[in-house]
């Protein structure tokens, strides 16, 4: 088990897809209670959006581009944990041998790099700045 001098402060988000951001929003906002934090649009158009769970928390949706439904449980994209020393959280996982991205300023504005767990599974760390989506809301083009 690897030990380490940072500290994970929270589980930041989970990323799901949607055929339907109408019918999503319609669930998680107004049935609910869940608001709209801040929206992700590609070339002007609605491209996926931040649901504030709690502070500091959410749930992030973007479009699935595969006209099916999603399998049960298929619909889950990656989680991402927040970290309160992103440089020193990167230094430790390729230390240990694991070959984390390099860091970089996300469109949300919130420090991010992405590493693959033992079994594969790539997930998202988060160090929010003080420009970060996820406290000013708001609308960001994206750039993917």
């Amino acid at each position: 088990m690897m030990k380490t001098d940072t500290k994970i402060t929270a589980l930041a988000h989970i990323c799901l897809r949607t055929n339907d951001f109408d019918a999503t929003q319609r669930f998680y906002s107004d049935t609910l209670g869940f608001p709209i934090k801040f929206c992700f649009t590609r070339n002007g158009d609605l491209a996926g959006f931040y649901l504030e769970i709690a502070d500091r928390q959410f749930i992030e949706f973007f479009y699935n581009d595969d006209p099916q439904p999603p399998a049960e449980n298929a619909a889950f994209a990656h989680f991402c944990l927040e970290t309160s020393d992103i440089e020193a959280t990167r230094a430790k996982l390729a230390e240990a041998g694991y070959e984390p991205t390099e860091i970089k300023m996300g469109c949300d504005q919130s420090l991010q790099f992405w590493v693959a767990d033992p079994n594969g599974v790539r997930f998202e760390f988060h160090q929010y700045t003080s420009e970060s989506m996820q406290f000013a809301g708001g609308s960001v083009e994206i750039d993917w």
